[in-house]
């Protein structure tokens, strides 16, 4: 038997009807400049979005063409996210974090047609826009020396000038909500970064659940500040779940240090935001030291790599509740989130929000063992993560990687525990966990100890070789400004907290942990400089 349900599709574009028409003058976005903020009512953006696919049209971009977007968050960005998969054609973020090589690898993996570059990020593309042998236009945003760009062999258009002269209605074609919406590729830290494509179905119910209770619990009244950049997995489909929820935007553009983000929060009252704890670690630096109103926001989801404990404490002595997510580019990315369960309070509560949180409706997560053995969800079972769903990719663009696909399940590489109750805890990435003595030691779990110090702001611990372990861990910690605690000290403070086997033997004391192009600590890089003799390590017995 079967349903009397229309077959109706599920695409981007009823997204981008919905939020410009329904919530067209209640709603808005709003772009940060460092002083006056620019701002456009949700109707204004959906003329303009017509007015881009329009102009698009006119340049060529008549099927499922790549556009790519080499961009800050802004208004301008929101109109391609929705130009360009609601006019069939296929949204592709470029990191601009990224090496050049592999931004020139990436743009030609995916066959760029066009580019749209904030004016601000010519003298980064200048440099890899010859290497992009697929691209035949570059649209630049704002005002700005375009001459570097100009020996590309690449038609230059001027982002204004094109919507000006583009009719302000488009004939919105019919799509199939399986075809191809947007494509974000991995950080590729090893190896080239790997393609994953977001169809439209994926998309609109990866917003439906990012607008639930148990994720954001976004609607009309909230304003949502995405800082994770629109380059990285969607923005954590921020833009396009506020735009379903009728909630406002409030883009931080390339204002993304403490100081300035402080000033938007204050004087733009978002109630949510999504970013990595390097953004929130500094912001509560700044707080420290200077002030500040932070008590518009009601929710602040945080991922990308573990959430120290001591950070959430310190945000939630201010009023603002970080909760912790996790998820990869490969699962849209929302797969868990750390809100305690309904009836744990006080300190039994802080049990959940240190884990990476509960499975999200619509997907199903497993442990399986070295021997792909489905392990039981006890909380004690470790083994690597496996996931599935809607929103899961089940392959690489243009890329056979059958290791990471087991039955029919994403094996993520992450290595953890899940409960009974779907809460799933990370010890660490397969790749970073570090095995001593035929025993395994969590690189992740004596870096939120090490963060709980007082003196420490960022810690980050990888195994080295040893002769006789076969692995220990090097523990590399950046202190607080005048602080003074020494290798000795923080070994002794680990010491009341994990058993004795696990304790660091080497230590360095350095001015930065090294990060990749998300904000997560790069530890490919200081394993690196440990081999390469570059760190000042100390040995404490």
């Amino acid at each position: 038997m079967w349903s009397t349900m229309q077959d109706f599709p599920l695409t981007i574009t009823s997204i981008m009807r919905y939020g410009t028409e329904i919530f067209g003058r209640s709603a808005e976005v709003v772009t940060w400049t460092g002083g006056e903020p620019r701002r456009r009512s949700y109707a204004e953006v959906g003329e303009r979005v017509a007015r881009l696919a329009g102009a698009l049209r006119g340049l060529g971009v008549d099927a499922d063409q790549r556009v790519a977007t080499f961009m800050w968050n802004n208004a301008e960005h929101l109109e391609a996210y929705l130009a360009v998969p609601s006019m069939g054609a296929v949204l592709h973020t470029l990191n601009l974090r990224l090496a050049a090589d592999q931004i020139a690898y990436i743009a030609d993996h995916a066959e760029d047609d066009v580019v749209i570059a904030d004016a601000s990020l010519i003298p980064l593309l200048a440099p890899v826009l010859p290497r992009m042998k697929t691209v035949r236009h570059v649209i630049v945003v704002g005002e700005g020396d375009t001459a570097p760009l100009a020996g590309a062999g690449k038609r230059l258009h001027d982002y204004e000038t094109l919507l000006a002269a583009a009719p302000p209605a488009f004939d919105w074609p019919d799509i199939d909500e399986r075809q191809a919406a947007a494509m974000c590729y991995t950080s590729g830290t090893t190896g080239n970064p790997k393609g994953v494509v977001y169809s439209h179905r994926s998309a609109y119910l990866h917003s439906m659940v990012v607008c639930t209770g148990n994720s954001a619990g976004l609607d009309a009244r909230d304003r949502v500040l995405p800082v994770v950049p629109m380059f990285h997995a969607n923005a954590w489909g921020l833009p396009y779940a506020a735009l379903m929820a009728g909630a406002s935007l409030v883009m931080p553009d390339r204002f993304l240090q403490a100081e300035p983000l402080a000033r938007l929060i204050a004087a733009e009252r978002p109630t949510v935001a999504g970013a990595v704890p390097t953004i929130w670690a500094d912001l509560l630096r700044h707080h420290g030291e200077h002030g500040g109103d932070l008590s518009s926001l009601r929710l602040v989801k945080c991922g990308g790599s573990a959430v120290p404990e001591s950070l959430m404490r310190a945000f939630d002595e201010l009023g603002v509740p970080i909760i912790q997510a996790w998820g990869m580019t490969e699962t849209s990315p929302l797969a868990t989130v750390a809100h305690p369960p309904a009836d744990a309070t006080g300190e039994d509560a802080w049990r959940y929000r240190v884990t990476q949180g509960r499975i999200i409706a619509g997907l199903e997560v497993r442990i399986v063992g070295d021997d792909d053995r489905v392990l039981p969800r006890d909380g004690e079972a470790v083994g690597e993560v496996e996931i599935r769903g809607p929103w899961i990719t089940g392959a690489y663009h243009r890329d056979e990687d059958p290791a990471r696909f087991h039955d029919g399940w994403l094996r993520t590489g992450d290595v953890g525990t899940l409960t009974a109750d779907g809460y799933l805890v990370l010890t660490d990435r397969a790749k970073d966990v570090i095995k001593s003595g035929g025993e395994w030691i969590s690189s992740v779990e004596l870096e939120n100890h090490l963060m709980g110090h007082p003196d420490v702001i960022e810690a980050v611990v990888v195994g080295v070789p040893d002769d006789r372990w076969q692995e220990r861990p090097l523990a590399s910690v950046v202190l607080r400004e005048g602080a003074t605690a020494t290798p000795a000290e923080l070994k002794g403070y680990l010491a009341a907290r994990v058993p004795k086997w696990q304790l660091p033997e080497r230590w360095a004391l350095i001015e930065e942990v090294p990060k990749t192009s998300v904000g997560k600590f790069n530890k490919r890089a200081v394993r690196g400089r440990y081999a390469n003799g570059e760190l000042d390590v100390v040995r404490v017995d």
